[in-house]
């Protein structure tokens, strides 16, 4: 790889584009491959774990998840996005803002835990909920990834990080089997993050060491509070289904929810993958408005791609999918499967406009954004969903969806002044179209009856014509991502 420039970005003259295409292939194999470990982990925890140890293990996790919103409060974002002409210590300073938002995380957890422990009355949660904690310092130390982030060497960063879900994983599998029960879990992810934290220390390029100034500081305060705000919308959203749903539905309510939230999070993978690998690059640019644009409208072409055909999918063969597949105990929940589905194929469309904001250090939009996110959620979902179970969730769903596409429009154009809502909108779901057109126009013609074999057959006809359609549409955008990924004479300059 290119050695970086002075100001620790990658030379923009020698294949920025380049970098970025390869990157989204690095970036997806990674999270797919983590992705996969989870999943695996997860059935391992059902298999070897009793019902009372697999509660324990859900307290912790929920200790962990309301203390890693402070790790969303976007420092590592801010180093990358900042240019100052000292980046030794531009990440030291960072560095010391992280340490020692886990060190306020960390007594934070210490406290909680005996309080949560006490509300609930489960003594037994306070052991093995304080061992988690030690993985709060751990992440804090694996900073120097950053580094290698904001110079685009996607591949050593991906190298280095995966030690941590990698090792954890092995030690968790070990210790399940020599029958540890809850306390392998604990002690595989304290073990990969520690591990984690050894090799990302190992490889970072600058001397270690802490460095503060009150001007960085309060830049990157600007910065954060917005992101964390944003943050703590994601876990009103959560707990709030979570509470309400219960009231109404029982668990059985809740555990459709549940399913439905987590098709919804697989659809964000697209999301990520771009959203990771395009964020150093548009820091990169940011000076550049051309550029800027440009990176939006192809990023948001190429998630859609995966996401709206997977969206308009879910919408289509929903009942398919409970009477073919996972069973017939999940019917009830098909209309909010369906609303999700739709959802998430209009979710695809700006979805990455913060990554921009965040780039160019204007993250007060975002928080506005989250802020209107939770008053459609409080005002509209919560009700809907008192009121009216699982059909009013489903409507909801697309009303609140309709509201935070309204903002994420209202805000693109406020950030790039050629971008056309309607034109912008059309051109993202176009490609799904004759797919959709044709299932529905044959539904219509044979009926609504349906066998295992004909929906089996209906989906690969969705898939090959999406393939088709997709492949017809943007066949300039395919074809330019394949000449970035075999590096043609010419291609991948910055201008």
């Amino acid at each position: 790889m290119p050695a970086p420039t002075s100001t620790g970005r990658p030379d923009l003259s020698v294949g920025l584009r380049i970098r970025a295409a390869r990157g989204t292939i690095v970036n997806a194999v990674f999270l797919t491959s983590i992705n996969t470990l989870a999943l695996v982990r997860g059935f391992l925890v059902a298999a070897f774990l009793t019902n009372a140890e697999y509660g324990v293990w859900g307290v912790v996790l929920v200790v962990l998840a309301t203390l890693a919103l402070l790790r969303q409060i976007g420092i590592g974002d801010k180093f990358i996005q900042q240019d100052e002409a000292d980046q030794e210590r531009a990440f030291r300073k960072a560095m010391t803002f992280e340490v020692g938002l886990a060190a306020i995380a960390f007594v934070g957890g210490v406290a909680l835990v005996p309080a949560l422990a006490a509300v609930l009355g489960t003594p037994e949660i306070i052991a093995p909920a304080l061992v988690s904690l030690l993985v709060i310092p751990a992440y804090a130390l694996q900073a120097p990834l950053w580094i290698f982030y904001r110079e685009m060497d996607f591949v050593r960063q991906r190298k280095i990080q995966a030690t941590d879900p990698v090792l954890g994983f092995v030690v968790a599998v070990i210790l399940l089997i020599a029958g540890a029960g809850y306390w392998a879990l604990i002690v595989g992810i304290v073990f990969g993050a520690w591990a984690g934290a050894f090799f990302s220390l190992r490889a970072c390029r600058y001397r270690l060491g802490f460095a503060f100034d009150r001007e960085t500081l309060r830049a990157y305060a600007t910065f954060s509070w917005p992101l964390l705000f944003a943050g703590g919308g994601a876990v009103v959203v959560g707990q709030g289904l979570v509470i309400v749903g219960e009231a109404k539905l029982g668990l059985a309510g809740v555990g459709i929810i549940a399913l439905a939230s987590v098709i919804s999070q697989y659809s964000d993978r697209a999301d990520q993958v771009v959203t990771q690998t395009i964020y150093p690059t548009i820091c990169a640019v940011k000076d550049r408005a051309d550029l800027l644009y440009e990176a939006f409208v192809k990023s948001n072409r190429l998630a859609v791609m995966w996401g709206a055909p997977f969206g308009l999918g879910l919408a289509l063969f929903a009942e398919d999918l409970v009477a073919f597949a996972i069973g017939e105990k999940w019917r009830p929940g098909i209309g909010l499967m369906q609303a999700i589905g739709v959802s998430v194929a209009v979710h695809q469309i700006g979805f990455n406009w913060d990554a921009f904001y965040r780039a160019l250090g204007r993250t007060k939009p975002i928080g506005i954004a989250a802020a209107i996110g939770i008053v459609a959620f409080v005002g509209i979902a919560l009700p809907l969903l008192a009121t009216e179970g699982l059909a009013g969730l489903a409507l909801a769903t697309l009303i609140v969806e309709g509201v935070n596409f309204a903002v994420r429009m209202f805000f693109l154009r406020r950030l790039f002044d050629s971008f056309r809502l309607i034109r912008h909108t059309a051109r993202a779901l176009l490609p799904s179209i004759p797919a959709v057109g044709i299932v529905v126009a044959i539904r219509l013609v044979a009926g609504e009856e349906s066998t295992r074999l004909a929906a089996a057959g209906m989906v690969a006809l969705y898939v090959l014509v999406t393939i088709v359609a997709t492949a017809y549409f943007e066949r300039r955008l395919l074809s330019e991502m394949r000449d970035y990924l075999r590096r043609r004479p010419g291609v991948g300059a910055a201008t």
